[in-house]
């Protein structure tokens, strides 16, 4: 296999209006990797790989939608470079599929909003999934602050003809109108009692995780799926407490640069979780991939059971002190009734 990365080509990602010529030429290259990468895994290199690993979408299988991520080269390979990606946006599928295929059978259609969407790379995975391995209607949103990333989304998705189920807008989190961006997107606002079923936020850079996580809880999504990424809040508060001399049971951590970030960001996690469990969610932290994959390989999967839970809030606000006393961002943003829930047992 290659050892780097091959990017479609211009000729790949160019999208002219969507005529019947269009839409025939893309047929023909969606055919033509196919067959490529048909020939190319062959039962040796599948075992080679992948051993005997559930694959969600097997390179054999979904091409068209690899290549389009530039996760395979033209000829249907997969070079090295790209493994990682791919196992990582697998396997989170697949921890959330269960979830998903529940929401399905429940929901004429179900609807998710990409926090941070990024490259795409999930946002288009599930969009995949939904047409071609669930086989129910979808409505899927990424949003993203970048417009070079949505611009690139947008491509993706008219490639591989899943335009008309996701849709990308530039935007900031912190102010997103979701009702009126779903409106935008498409031709009409969700059902008001049910605005979002889903959130994913994949690595979301540090308090970006916070920002997601209060929309998800804001809009009472079924489901909250995020992959926290950089998480400098609570080191840089500890950090500060270092400079000023302040004493405290945790003031070696405090003091040691490599300690603060190896035990803020999973300090931050286990703080968050204790807030959404607060908010009336059943939360599991767990690996969502080997660490050989990527070290930042905390999954936040939150199931809403709609009960708030003032325990959670309790230990949060005992854990908050024992490391010193820093709020998290998500603390202060939470929707009402949840935070004026918690000020009245963390004042």
């Amino acid at each position: 296999m290659a050892g780097r990365p091959d990017e479609p080509t211009r000729r790949e990602t160019a999208v002219p209006a969507d005529d019947a010529v269009d839409r025939e030429r893309r047929r023909r290259w969606a055919a033509e990797i196919s067959a490529r990468a048909v020939a190319f895994w062959t039962a040796t290199r599948r075992r080679k790989l992948f051993g005997d690993l559930q694959l969600v979408l097997p390179p054999w299988e979904a091409a068209p939608l690899l290549r389009a991520l530039g996760l395979l080269n033209g000829d249907g390979s997969m070079p090295p470079a790209s493994v990682r990606k791919y196992m990582q946006i697998g396997h989170m599928v697949l921890l959330l599929e269960p979830l998903l295929r529940r929401l399905a059978a429940e929901r004429p259609v179900v609807r998710v909003l990409d926090a941070g969407c990024g490259s795409s790379y999930l946002t288009l995975l599930l969009a995949w999934c939904f047409r071609h391995r669930w086989h129910h209607p979808a409505e899927l949103l990424g949003v993203d602050r970048d417009p070079v990333v949505v611009r690139r989304c947008r491509k993706r998705a008219a490639l591989v003809d899943l335009d008309d189920v996701l849709r990308c807008e530039v935007a900031p989190l912190e102010t997103l109108d979701v009702p009126a961006a779903w409106g935008r997107a498409f031709g009409a606002p969700p059902p008001p009692d049910r605005p979002l079923d889903v959130l994913v936020a994949l690595h979301a850079c540090d308090i970006a995780t916070d920002d997601a996580l209060a929309l998800g809880v804001r809009l009472g999504a079924e489901l909250i799926a995020a992959a926290p990424c950089c998480q400098a809040e609570l080191a840089q508060a500890w950090a500060a407490l270092a400079e000023t001399g302040v004493s405290g049971a945790f003031a070696p951590v405090w003091r040691s640069n490599h300690l603060r970030r190896e035990a803020g960001a999973t300090l931050t996690d286990a703080l968050r979780t204790l807030l959404l469990r607060g908010c009336g969610y059943e939360v599991t932290p767990m690996e969502f991939v080997g660490s050989s994959h990527t070290p930042k390989n905390t999954l936040l999967r939150a199931v809403r059971v709609g009960i708030p839970d003032p325990e959670a809030f309790a230990e949060y606000a005992a854990l908050r002190r024992a490391v010193g006393g820093p709020e998290l961002r998500l603390a202060r943003i939470l929707p009402e009734p949840h935070r004026s829930a918690l000020q009245a047992i963390d004042p």
